[in-house]
């Protein structure tokens, strides 16, 4: 009954291929930006900011792009963190280097290099698939690992590999305070999520579900295998790249390539694993899912064990952290594979018939 259809007619070709043909998800989307926008910088704090609204959004952001790749086209990814790596180093370079650079040029040039990386590491998706590309951009990691260890000009020559940006301003304002930073992220988060959403609805989003499916059955109906699979991996890696970008530029200021360790990899996979795979409303579950239950783990553990009469460290957090990760991933892909999306996709199907049962 709240979400009744009845009556909503489309008349055109344009109305009916919206994002969001129901009314009602047209309001919660309109609630929901309004929140974002103007409610959320109205009542949170400082600490809200940087402990979870900022991480959220670029790990929301870049949560898309491993999904672009592994949800849409099948693609398994472990070289993530390497892309991540790559869009914040180079983005660094193009400012650091470069007098008067914009902070969103150099952030798209970030992704640009990220984009060239992910094709060039894609390139092992042509003949092989599954573990055994898992294990080909695993070797991206590793060798990004090395290269910004070592090479010091891509850290500007300092000794300890360690680069820091700061006074970063954007068309004469300057992005400084937590709250500046949060709105920064979210205009580019809402811009890229738009995009990616309008990619995998078009023409280039059903080729990359049909190698998804079964790219044997995609060649031989005249999608392109090689074009496809390497355009998943150039738009994944741009849009991780430019979340690289702000995940250094904004939510860190300064870091080194441990910040983008195979430990970031792992962590986006399990975000579009959680939050479901093959879905854009996913990556957002998944991130935020990742960012909170931290932080709910490090209140809520030491409080329980003060009930219990046990001391509970902040080591013992860490590794139940890991445990409820695991046993998290391993429920999921048991009993919903598709993740938190599916589950919500199921809950918006019952309030369509609310409150009969059936």
């Amino acid at each position: 009954m709240f979400y009744r259809e009845n009556g909503q007619f489309k008349t055109s070709y344009r109305s009916d291929q919206q994002i969001l043909p129901i009314t009602q998800d047209r309001i919660a989307m309109g609630v929901i930006l309004a929140v974002a926008f103007i409610l959320v910088p109205m009542l949170a704090s400082e600490y809200i900011f940087k402990a979870i609204f900022i991480p959220f959004l670029i790990l929301a952001l870049a949560a898309i792009g491993v999904n672009i790749l592994v949800g849409y086209c099948g693609q398994i990814s472990l070289g993530s963190g390497a892309f991540m790596a790559v869009g914040a180093y180079a983005a660094y370079n193009f400012y650091v280097r470069i007098e008067g650079m914009p902070v969103i040029a150099a952030l798209l040039m970030g992704g640009f290099f990220a984009t060239l990386v992910g094709i060039f590491f894609g390139i092992p998706s042509l003949r092989v698939r599954g573990l055994y590309l898992a294990i080909a951009t695993l070797a991206a990691q590793f060798f990004c690992d090395w290269a910004f260890l070592r090479v010091k000009w891509f850290t500007n020559n300092t000794a300890s590999g360690s680069v820091s940006v700061s006074n970063l301003q954007l068309f004469g304002w300057t992005i400084d305070t937590p709250l500046d930073k949060y709105l920064f992220c979210l205009g580019i988060l809402v811009v890229f999520a738009l995009l990616a959403k309008n990619l995998v609805r078009g023409a280039i989003g059903r080729e990359w579900m049909a190698i998804r499916d079964m790219d044997v059955a995609a060649a031989v109906i005249g999608i392109r295998p090689m074009y496809a699979k390497l355009s998943a991996f150039a738009v994944s890696s741009f849009i991780i790249g430019v979340a690289g970008g702000l995940w250094g530029f904004v939510h860190l200021g300064s870091w080194e390539p441990a910040a983008f360790s195979v430990d970031r990899s792992f962590q986006l996979l399990f975000m579009v694993i959680i939050g479901g795979m093959g879905s854009i409303m996913g990556s957002f579950f998944g991130a935020a899912f990742i960012v909170i239950l931290p932080i709910f783990l490090n209140q809520f553990l030491p409080a329980l064990g003060n009930i219990l009469g046990v001391t509970i460290s902040t080591a013992a957090v860490s590794h139940a952290e890991f445990m409820i990760f695991g046993a998290l991933i391993v429920w999921f892909l048991i009993v919903e594979p598709h993740g938190l999306a599916k589950l919500w996709s199921v809950a918006k199907q019952k309030l369509r018939l609310w409150p009969f049962p059936h």
